[in-house]
C-alpha cells in the first residue's frame, strides 16, 4: 500500500528485490526494499544483515538509472566479513522506477492491483541483454496482460504462459527461457512475482477458543471468517477482529462459499450435529488443511459418525484431530497458538520438534505442502 501511495504521488523510487537464495538466507524470492528519491526506505531483503549496502545501490539505481544485480554473503564461516551474519547467499535484482521508465506504467498497474487485493504477476528480467534490463510485463488470472520485453513477440508470450501458471500455483521465483521465447538459444532468467489475496481461515464455532484463534490468524495474514448458527454467539462485539462474521448452519455455509488450495478449515463446534455434515463436506474439498477439536473421546466417536454417513479411510486420515501441536495449552491464547502452530508446520513441511538439539533445517524451500493433504486438537 505504501509503494502505491508512492506511485500515486509520482514519486521516483527503486526496487531492490530478493531473487535467489541459497544456505540459510533470511528471506525468500520477493522480499523487497525500497528507497524514493528523498532517502525514505520501506521493507526489508535481509532482516537486517545486508540493508545498509542494499539502500545505497538503490540510491545509486536513482542516480544513473541501471538495473543492476549483485550478490551478497558467503558460507557460514565467512558471513560477518560481508555483513551477512546468518549466513547464506542472496542475490538482489535492483531496479530504478522513474518518470518516463518503460516498466513504470507496468508497475503501477500491478501496485494498483496489489493494493485492492486483486490477482496479479509481474515478471521481470534478472539476467540477459543490457536492453531487456528494467523492463516488465504484468499478467492478470484471465490471461490478459500489459508491458512487454520489446525484443521478439514469441518472448512476451512465453513469459506470459509461465507468469499465468505462477500467479494460479501464488508462487514468486524464477525461470529460465531462452532470449526469443524458446527453451533455446540464450538463456534470460526471469522473475515472476505473484500477488495473491490474502489465503481464508474460516473458524466454525463462535466459542472462547475461536476468539484467541481470530486474533493469531489475523497475524497470520489470514481473512478470517467466523461461522456458527447460533446468532447469540456469533456477533461483531465477541469477534471485532474478525474480516467476517456469518450466521449460519456450517455445512451449508462451506458449500456455497469460495474455498481454494490455501483455505484453511478449524472446527471448534465439537458438537456431532455440526460437525458430522460439516466435516463430511470438508473432507472433500481441495483445502489446505481441516482440523477438528475435541477430546480423544470425541475424536473417535467423531469418526465413527463419519464413517457412517460415508466418509472413506483415506479422506480421514486427512482430518487433524485432536487439533494443534502438544504444546501443554490451557488457555484459549494458548490453544490457539497451537493450532497456528499445527497449520505453519503443515503448510512448510515442519516437524513440529524442538529445535534445540535437532539436526531438522530451521528454514525449509517448499512453499506449501501440496493441496489434498488436510488435516484435527484438544
Amino acid at each position: 500500500e505504501e509503494l502505491h501511495r508512492w506511485v500515486e504521488q509520482g514519486r521516483d523510487f527503486a526496487v531492490a528485490t530478493v531473487v535467489a537464495v541459497g544456505g540459510s538466507a533470511p528471506r525468500q524470492p520477493g522480499a523487497a526494499l525500497a528507497v524514493d528519491s528523498h532517502g525514505t526506505a520501506i521493507g526489508s531483503v535481509s532482516g537486517g544483515c545486508v540493508e545498509g549496502a542494499v539502500y545505497e545501490l538503490c540510491q545509486q539505481a536513482l542516480e544513473d538509472g541501471e538495473t543492476v544485480l549483485e550478490r551478497f554473503g558467503y558460507s557460514d564461516e565467512d558471513a560477518f566479513a560481508v555483513g551477512l551474519t546468518c549466513g547464506g547467499i542472496i542475490d538482489i535484482l535492483v531496479t530504478p522506477v522513474r518518470s518516463g521508465d518503460p516498466a513504470r506504467p507496468v508497475l503501477t498497474t500491478t501496485l494498483a492491483a496489489a493494493a485492492t487485493g486483486e490477482a496479479a504477476a509481474v515478471a521481470r528480467i534478472v539476467s540477459g541483454p543490457a536492453e531487456l534490463m528494467g523492463r516488465a510485463l504484468v499478467v492478470r488470472p484471465d490471461g490478459s496482460y500489459e508491458g512487454g520485453f520489446g525484443a521478439h513477440p514469441e518472448l512476451d508470450r512465453t513469459v506470459v504462459g509461465e507468469a499465468a501458471t505462477f500467479l494460479d500455483a501464488g508462487r514468486t521465483g524464477t525461470l529460465e527461457i531462452g532470449a526469443q521465447g524458446s527453451r533455446c538459444g540464450a538463456p534470460l532468467t526471469v522473475l515472476v512475482e505473484s500477488s495473491v489475496p490474502p489465503p481464508r481461515m474460516i473458524v466454525f464455532g463462535a466459542i472462547d477458543f475461536a476468539s484467541a484463534l481470530v486474533r493469531i490468524g489475523k497475524f497470520l495474514g489470514y481473512r478470517v471468517t467466523v461461522c456458527d448458527a447460533r446468532p447469540v454467539f456469533a456477533t461483531a462485539t465477541r469477534f471485532p477482529e474478525a474480516d467476517e462474521i456469518v450466521v449460519e448452519w456450517p455445512h451449508t455455509y462451506l458449500d456455497r462459499t469460495e474455498v481454494d488450495s490455501r483455505t484453511v478449515l478449524c472446527v471448534l463446534t465439537h458438537d456431532a450435529k455440526f460437525d458430522v455434515p460439516l466435516l463430511q463436506l470438508a473432507l472433500r474439498l481441495p483445502v489446505a488443511y481441516v482440523g477438528a477439536m475435541g477430546s480423544r473421546r470425541t475424536h473417535l466417536d467423531r469418526n465413527e459418525r463419519l464413517r457412517e454417513v460415508g466418509v472413506t479411510e483415506m479422506e480421514l486420515a486427512r482430518l487433524r484431530s485432536p487439533i494443534g501441536l502438544d504444546l501443554g495449552a490451557r488457555t484459549p491464547e494458548e490453544t490457539a497458538l497451537s493450532i497456528a502452530s499445527e497449520i505453519v508446520a503443515h503448510r512448510r513441511g515442519g516437524s513440529g520438534v524442538s529445535l534445540t538439539g535437532a539436526h531438522t533445517p530451521i528454514h525449509h524451500d517448499g512453499e506449501s505442502v501440496p493441496a489434498g493433504r488436510i488435516g484435527s486438537v484438544a
